[in-house]
């Protein structure tokens, strides 16, 4: 029997809602899982974000009410609850049938595919993922995302951020807020960015818009997007 490859995928919820559901994306991502999982020894773990609908309740929450960090926090959680549901759907007898609750709990199944969601307040659904990867035994984590890489800033705010393909945890960690706030825009959140680093995980930023560089980073190929792992030495 070959060893098990586990792969934790942090799906972000702008790709399955950016405003509303974007049915394209969803059958090309199903369709790559699946052709994954087709080879013997490979499991999928994925976690999915809240998106375009998390943005829209959290947007009226603050329109009509005075809401606290942690009440924004669980309208979120919520939010990617429903995106998790949906996406195991797609997956149909594929799936592990229930949604993945604690992410420190291991669920014994012989299913190929898991679904699972925002937990608790105070962190992103990154942090459910490097959870993830620990409790099965992970070590590569892939961050499917809208953008193309991680910046050495924010070049929304500094014209001399540039992209970089490979940093590791400790570089990485001076380029990004050191405090978690809802829907921090970041390629990989604080708290997550720290746990993985002590757990020496391998992360991987990809644009999911290109799935092919998704397919790429599975078939252990190069690929397009950024790196961020404990170290540059091979």
């Amino acid at each position: 029997m070959p060893k098990t490859r586990t792969v934790i995928v942090s799906l972000g919820g702008s790709l399955i809602v950016p405003d509303k559901i974007d049915r394209r994306f969803l059958a090309r991502f199903r369709q790559s899982i699946e052709r994954f999982i087709s080879a013997p020894g490979r499991r999928v773990i994925i976690v999915t974000g809240g998106g375009g609908l998390n943005r829209t309740y959290n947007a009226v929450a603050s329109t009509l009410a005075r809401p606290r960090p942690m009440d924004l926090d669980w309208l979120g959680i919520a939010t990617t609850k429903v995106n998790a549901e949906l996406v195991r759907i797609l997956f149909g007898n594929k799936a592990h049938p229930r949604i993945l609750g604690d992410p420190h709990v291991f669920v014994k199944t012989s299913k190929k595919i898991l679904v699972g969601a925002g937990w608790e307040p105070g962190r992103s659904t990154d942090f459910d993922a490097v959870v993830l990867a620990r409790t099965y035994g992970a070590t590569e984590v892939i961050n499917l995302t809208n953008i193309d890489k991680v910046y050495t800033a924010d070049p929304k705010l500094d014209p001399k951020a540039v992209p970089v393909d490979e940093v590791t945890w400790r570089e990485y960690l001076t380029m990004i807020p050191q405090k978690w706030t809802p829907r921090l825009n970041t390629p990989f959140d604080p708290v997550a960015s720290r746990m993985a680093s002590r757990l020496n995980l391998r992360v991987a930023i990809i644009n999911g818009r290109k799935m092919i560089e998704f397919e790429r980073f599975l078939a252990r190929k190069p690929f397009q997007g950024s790196f961020i792992h404990p170290s540059l030495k091979k």
